[in-house]
């Protein structure tokens, strides 16, 4: 886990402006010069530094935030993000040779069917229709079984473009978004990218907590992204009775901008519980990329009218379409029965490989989720203190500080292509700190 430091007096921080200064911080970021967790110096020793009006780095931490670079925490002061929304640098582990990796949340690539695209019988040119024929006739006979209206149909480049453009149909910076909590850490990087402000949900092995959504809605929040199955990190699918208690929530708050998130649906063995249609505007987005590969950049999205216009009319302003390449080699991908076969085998592994650590962690008195997706999470009293038993055991996972808002520490462990043999180690490095800090403070509950 990154663990927080303090300003270093190696790197001076330059500039007389607001613009200049936030620059300054912002090439040492990406340069690693200033590491994500590093604490800031407060405002004014910062102004006495520069020699600058108080006001004026005061105005340069304000455009970090805006931008996602920094973000403050009250009492603690301003600290560079864990992952910086201006910085090139990826999220990854510095990793011992031979360690064994799982905390990358990666599709097992043996499980994943070769793709060929169709030959090119002639070129597509402007002005035809935006979706491959095929491709909508397979869309709509998915999402009918599913319950999702198909009228408005669009294609993103993934769930995460899809999201974006979404919230850019209808949000303006500033504005709060109800977030699952853990939730997915690239989502919350693209708020804060957005200047858009994460209002956390506590979730379970059904979902989200609608007490807390309907909190949350009251406090403000403009949309709620919910991820109907495979909730990465926590595994949360939602059922039937808590889809209810969802729409139950959002009945008062009928402007709130509800996006389904089906990243995981075709990996995912569970049933769909959406909230389509709970409130006007709502999107239900499914991506391609988990049970066909991440480098399949496309996921449909069905919408209300206004909000498929409005992220429909940005595409033609901008990207105009997905390849109709990428449509066609999914539409033909849909349509082989080898390869959807093949697409229901990598489902049951999964689940398999998730309850197989699952059960290991219970035969040891250690709780852990993971009820559908590629991911199990494990609460732990410690995090650096369950990484590092990790390590001594040769395996990575993910640190929970990725995904957490205000939720309690865990890691993140992808079982995507976890070995039988490997659950027990695992499960053996992990309860081990688990009861140490139970030890260390018996009043303390991990579950």
């Amino acid at each position: 886990m990154l663990e927080q430091s303090s300003w270093s007096a190696d790197y001076e921080v330059a500039g007389s402006r607001a613009t200049d200064i936030a620059a300054s911080i912002e090439a040492a970021i990406t340069h690693g010069r200033l590491v994500p967790g590093t604490q800031l110096p407060p405002v004014r020793d910062l102004a006495t530094q520069l020699g600058v009006n108080a006001n004026t780095a005061a105005s340069a931490y304000r455009l970090l935030r805006d931008r996602g670079t920094v973000e403050t925490r009250g009492r603690n002061g301003t600290q560079v993000r864990n992952r910086p929304a201006t910085s090139p640098a990826s999220r990854s582990l510095a990793l011992p040779l031979g360690t064994i990796d799982l905390s990358t949340g990666n599709p097992d690539p043996a499980l994943l069917p070769h793709l060929t695209p169709r030959p090119a019988t002639r070129p597509h040119l402007y002005g035809e229709p935006i979706i491959d024929p095929g491709l909508r006739r397979h869309a709509e006979r998915i999402l009918a079984r599913d319950g999702v209206d198909a009228e408005h149909l669009a294609c993103t480049f993934g769930s995460l473009d899809g999201i974006d453009r979404l919230l850019g149909a209808h949000l303006r910076p500033g504005d709060a978004v109800a977030v699952e909590d853990p939730g997915w850490a690239h989502l919350l990087d693209l708020l804060a990218a957005d200047r858009l402000t994460p209002l956390p949900v506590p979730v379970d092995d059904a979902g989200p907590d609608p007490a807390a959504l309907a909190q949350a809605l009251r406090t403000g929040a403009k949309a709620f992204i919910v991820t109907t199955r495979a909730q990465n990190p926590y595994g949360a699918a939602v059922d039937e009775d808590r889809a209810r208690q969802l729409r139950a929530a959002l009945r008062d708050f009928p402007d709130v901008l509800t996006i389904d998130d089906d990243h995981g649906a075709d990996v995912a063995p569970t049933a769909p519980h959406t909230l389509v249609e709970a409130t006007r505007h709502w999107a239900y987005l499914r991506s391609a990329s988990k049970a066909y590969g991440p480098d399949l950049r496309i996921a449909l999205m069905a919408a209300d009218a206004i909000t498929h216009d409005r992220v429909a009319g940005r595409l033609r302003h901008t990207s105009r379409h997905v390849s109709r390449i990428i449509q066609g080699t999914w539409a033909d991908a849909l349509a082989d029965h080898t390869t959807q076969r093949l697409v229901r085998t990598a489902a049951d592994r999964y689940t398999e490989r998730r309850n197989e650590l699952i059960d290991a962690l219970a035969a040891r008195d250690v709780a852990a989720h993971g009820r559908s997706g590629l991911n199990v999470w494990v609460p732990v009293p410690d995090e650096s203190a369950a990484l590092s038993a990790l390590l001594a055991a040769g395996f990575a996972a993910a640190p929970g500080a990725w995904f957490r808002v205000r939720s309690g520490p865990g890691l993140r462990v992808t079982t995507a292509a976890l070995e039988a043999s490997q659950a027990d180690r695992i499960a053996d490095a992990l309860a081990a700190v688990v009861h140490n800090g139970r030890d260390a403070d018996p009043g303390t509950g991990w579950s």
